[in-house]
């Protein structure tokens, strides 16, 4: 499987810092979802916290559905 051009420790860190505000969505092109997350402040913090795990164990996919792996 092809892995995405967007590189894991970037993606990591802003979700990380700026997770509730969805930047790191913004990064791998997920638009759609980052304004949703933007609004809802990371659904509370709960959506951006998984978004955290799953960058972390690389099951995060970018906007064309390829992997983000470290």
């Amino acid at each position: 499987m092809e892995k995405s051009n967007k590189a894991f420790v970037p993606t990591l860190l802003l979700c990380l810092l700026l997770g509730p505000l969805g930047i790191h969505r913004f990064y791998v092109g997920k638009v759609g979802t980052g304004i949703l997350q933007l609004i809802t402040l990371g659904g509370l913090g709960i959506w951006s916290l998984i978004d955290l795990i799953m960058i972390a164990v690389g099951s995060f996919k970018d906007k064309e559905d390829k992997p983000i792996k470290p």
